[in-house]
């Protein structure tokens, strides 16, 4: 009796005081503020359930209005690429932060980093209002959940899953999403995705990608490593398709600009560089100067500027370290490989962002 009690409200699913059935597909908005002349201001939410129980998965973009790529992934995933569900249910937020999105702006109206105020709270500032509102009606009703984020503005990542590796549950889906690169860490105080886990929903994150962009491959991506994720929690057919090569980083280091100037770059997002390897050149306004950036550490450019006018101490390279015994066993395997790979392509495809001059 216990367990058909169990099983009975497991399969009700409230938001907002819509309930939507096992087998229905529903469109929502979810009230969250209202404007200067009281209008309801809401999110737009898309429920998908199977006809048949199963995981609960959250898919979530834009918590940074600025960072679009989760706009374009969640459309192309649920315009094109979709199946029917065989089981479970998909929770699809693709713009969070609709503050944000209609400005241009990352934060919110009260100058609020969203992605450093959940769970949030029903009676603080208007940041914190709106993550509790999200976090009570979707992410707490959820058993997995998936952000998507970029890097920010002036600057692009390789795409790169992140997430707390100690968790079973976040490790599951960061190895299924199907990146070469995760890096293991439990996110910032107040994150969606570390709150999401504190609260037992693992979770994890894509960076991939620039601002203000639906860029092809960072939708390929997105796509293709939510449908893995689905398919790997048997919520639609086939199995996770698996990348070349996948790594773990447990530390990332910054290297920065010395001296005030103008870059050349030397390498793009996803090189494999080692120590002493020239990264760019630091001139003079004129050229009659120039420095030398060179990498401190062996690893991977897991992310950089794309502003090359620089100051002392601004950011240029986001290195991924790894040891070189682990590059050279994975530039072993990706020469031994025939076909064109996606790690490749998308080196190729960010590299068109920025100049890149070989030294």
């Amino acid at each position: 009796m216990e367990r058909r009690r169990k099983d009975a409200k497991r399969r009700a699913l409230t938001i907002h005081g819509e309930r939507i059935a096992l087998g229905e597909t529903r469109d929502l908005y979810l009230p969250i503020s209202e404007s200067y002349l009281g209008r309801s201001i809401s999110i737009p939410v898309r429920v998908i359930r199977a006809k048949k129980q199963g995981p609960r998965v959250f898919i979530t973009g834009t918590v940074h209005g600025d960072e679009i790529s989760g706009v374009g992934i969640v459309r192309e995933l649920l315009f094109e690429r979709l199946p029917e569900l065989e089981c479970g249910t998909l929770i699809c937020v693709p713009a969070v932060n609709v503050y944000g999105l209609e400005s241009h702006s990352r934060y919110l109206p009260d100058r609020r980093d969203l992605n450093r105020c959940f769970p949030g709270s029903a009676s603080g500032s208007l940041s914190s209002r709106l993550a509790d509102v999200v976090f009570r009606s979707v992410i707490k009703q959820c058993d997995y959940g998936i952000d998507f984020h970029t890097a920010a503005v002036r600057r692009t990542n390789y795409p790169n899953v992140r997430g707390d590796m100690r968790d079973p549950g976040v490790s599951m889906l960061a190895k299924a999403f199907g990146m070469e690169l995760i890096v293991n860490g439990a996110g910032p105080s107040g994150s969606l995705r570390r709150s999401a886990c504190k609260a037992g929903v693992p979770t994890i994150i894509l960076e991939a990608g620039e601002v203000w962009k639906f860029e092809p491959g960072v939708l390929e991506l997105g796509v293709r490593g939510v449908l893995n994720v689905l398919r790997k929690l048997h919520m639609i057919a086939g199995v996770p398709e698996r990348p070349l090569f996948q790594v773990t980083v447990n530390k990332t280091t910054w290297v920065r600009a010395e001296h005030g100037g103008i870059l050349r770059f030397h390498v793009r997002p996803g090189e494999f560089v080692r120590k002493g390897d020239y990264l760019a050149t630091n001139y003079s306004i004129f050229g009659r100067e120039h420095r030398e950036i060179r990498a401190e550490s062996d690893g991977i450019i897991l992310g950089m500027t794309t502003m090359p006018a620089v100051s002392p101490g601004a950011p240029v390279f986001h290195l991924a370290l790894q040891s070189a015994r682990t590059l050279n066993r994975i530039e072993k395997e990706l020469a031994a490989n025939k076909a064109p790979s996606s790690f490749d392509a998308m080196r190729e495809d960010l590299a068109t962002n920025v100049s890149i001059i070989n030294r």
